[in-house]
């Protein structure tokens, strides 16, 4: 197991074998070379327009609206909508109707069937209720079609294909203050109410493309990765991607999906051009398929006990073995940087900043050497180290994508002094003096992080009186929730996600903890016939001021990283919403509230007798 660099002592350069300065000189240097004026605004949502279904997967199927009632709609059929429709299926709640624009359930795993699609985090942890639905993964890092097809196990499971809606997106969530339910619209004309509502519609919902000039132009194919055109290349997800083999195909963007992608598209295609800004880290997979002797050992509660050990160990507490034993694992004393913590309160400040930096650098220096090591043309090589800290960029794990580089017909270019692909021609891609002729341009360039529906605007939500939520907030100096769940003036609406509550590598263990949460929340205002779940002003107002002093203040480290979704392209925000003690610590803070009377700070007036 990785022990804490922070207790460690100061060690000169001659006794590291490096110079930090000039590291830390490097970096900068290697920053500015990257950071654009303009942030966010170089990219654009790729939407589809109102009234259009963007779905390569699914045919459109037309129905008559809905105007019904349920007990309670969840918003997002991905794997946070699952486990809150699942925990409240648990709960005895009966009627329950998942709202999902794509054409089943899934969330990014629907969307995303690139060739090569993996998770990067360990499936025993990963995938969520195996033990409920008798499942184990046949790898310890699962593909993406297991995983899509695990999320739809789910959903026969519980039942919750039952009152469905596919192809549906919320437009308008409107409390009536009379009859006290809420009103669901839709942009399929459905009006339908729900005692319950919870909001699980994700932050990696909506692709992204690079504001390239003259991409409108451009006469070959283009797609995203999340719209992956077999259809154009051949293959599926496993690769053989044979149509391609007459092609010249470019991908941008060197992030988590073209890690994966490259190989495929490096052997397939008849020359393939990587369009890089920033380098990713790669550090090695060790993919290995499920051990059957393994698989005969486990006991039950196995699966809680796993994801449970993953937190402590990335969070820096100490646990006496490591049971999923991979990279994350190792590198758990970087992890601070990502996922906030109180294992090291005890260490002074300096010391505990100065022993994580140089952790950070021999990371660093490590998987610089690893390229070294695979790639043989040192001009290549050289392009494809990273050079900034481990935490500013999502680290990636790959067997396979440097090895790509080796091959005569694989061609990197590196954009970052030019900030990136400067111009789409009609058949080129162009940087610097160089066009790059291309048949096929792929985008490999994510999604937006961290913008919900709700807070991008695009679903509107009413409470109380007609208050608007986002325009509360923003006129009120910003979210205010109890535990990021629920809020006042906005009675039993539910939050999943990382606002105001915790986060972590492994995000669907946190979204299991939120939706159990949530039921026990629901099951007691049932039991009780409250007539509302809403946090009083004090409880809401005390745990606000918990966030502002616990929050993390990451700004000064990803100040210093090259721009990434990781640092809002360069441009850090100075306090994150996340609770500053960590996962571990919150989900202990959740379960004291609900055993000594938390309950009693949001479960309003009971139903009067009928």
């Amino acid at each position: 197991m990785s022990t804490s660099p922070h207790t460690a002592g100061i060690s000169t350069s001659q006794d590291l074998g490096f110079d930090p300065d000039a590291l830390r000189a490097k970096y900068r240097a290697e920053r500015d070379r990257r950071i654009r004026p303009d942030g966010n605004q170089q990219y654009r949502r790729l939407t589809a327009e109102p009234g259009s279904y963007d779905d390569p997967y699914t045919e459109f199927v037309a129905r008559e609206p809905l105007h019904d009632r349920v007990d309670a709609v969840v918003v997002g059929g991905g794997f946070g909508g699952l486990l809150a429709a699942a925990r409240l299926r648990q709960a005895g709640v009966e009627s329950i109707r998942v709202i999902e624009q794509a054409g089943d359930f899934g969330g990014t795993w629907y969307w995303n069937r690139y060739p090569g699609i993996h998770c990067d985090i360990d499936a025993y942890i990963y995938l969520p209720l195996l033990e409920e639905l008798g499942r184990l993964p046949k790898w310890k890092y699962a593909p993406g079609e297991e995983i899509r097809q695990h999320a739809m196990a789910i959903g026969r499971h519980f039942d919750l294909y039952r009152d469905a809606c596919f192809q549906t997106r919320v437009s308008e969530l409107r409390w009536d203050d009379t009859d006290m339910e809420w009103t669901v619209g839709t942009d399929r004309g459905d009006r339908m109410r729900a005692r319950f509502v919870v909001i699980s519609s994700g932050t990696l919902s909506t692709p992204k493309l690079p504001a390239v000039p003259g991409i409108e132009t451009f006469k070959g194919k283009v797609f995203h990765t999340s719209r992956w055109d077999y259809d154009y290349t051949g293959g599926d997800a496993s690769g053989g991607l044979h149509k391609l083999a007459d092609k010249r195909v470019a991908v941008i963007g060197t992030g988590a999906t073209a890690i994966q992608v490259v190989p495929h598209l490096g052997r397939d295609a008849g020359h393939l051009y990587v369009f890089q800004r920033t380098p990713s880290t790669v550090d090695v997979r060790g993919q290995r398929p499920t051990d059957p002797e393994w698989a005969k050992s486990l006991r039950p509660g196995w699966q809680k006990r796993r994801r449970e050990n993953f937190l402590k160990l990335v969070t820096g507490i100490r646990v006496d073995e490591d049971l999923v034993d991979d990279a994350w694992t190792t590198s758990a004393r970087l992890q601070e940087k990502l996922i906030p913590t109180n294992a090291y309160a005890d260490v002074p400040a300096e010391e505990r900043e100065r022993a994580y930096e140089i952790a950070d650098f021999q990371k660093m220096n490590e998987l610089r050497a690893r390229v070294d090591s695979v790639v043989g043309d040192p001009e290549t090589a050289e392009k494809l180290k990273p050079w900034y800290r481990y935490m500013c960029k999502r680290p990636t794990f790959s067997d396979t994508y440097l090895d790509t580089f080796n091959r005569p017909d694989v061609t990197l270019v590196d954009t970052a002094d030019t900030h990136g692909v400067e111009r789409i021609t009609e058949g080129a891609v162009v940087v610097g003096d160089t066009a790059y002729e291309v048949d096929c341009v792929i985008f490999a360039t994510g999604f937006q992080v961290g913008v919900s529906g709700i807070l991008s605007g695009q679903l509107p939500v009413y409470g109380r009186g007609g208050v608007n939520l986002l325009q509360s907030w923003t006129t009120g100096g910003g979210p205010k929730t109890l535990h990021g769940f629920t809020m006042g003036g906005f009675p039993n609406l539910f939050l999943l996600g990382p606002l105001q509550n915790a986060s972590a590598v492994n995000f669907v263990h946190i979204l299991d903890e939120q939706a159990s949460h949530v039921a026990e929340i629901v099951a007691e205002a049932r039991k009780r016939q409250a007539r509302h779940v809403e946090p009083t002003a004090e409880a809401q107002d005390a745990w606000v001021a918990t966030i502002r002093e616990k929050a993390a203040d990451l700004h000064r480290f990803q100040a210093e990283c090259t721009p990434g979704y990781y640092n809002n392209e360069g441009m850090p925000r100075q306090r994150s919403q996340s609770y500053g003690d960590g996962p571990v610590a919150f989900h202990e803070l959740l379960s004291r509230w609900r055993a000594e009377g938390g309950m009693d700070d949001v479960l309003g007036e009971t139903e009067r007798p009928a």
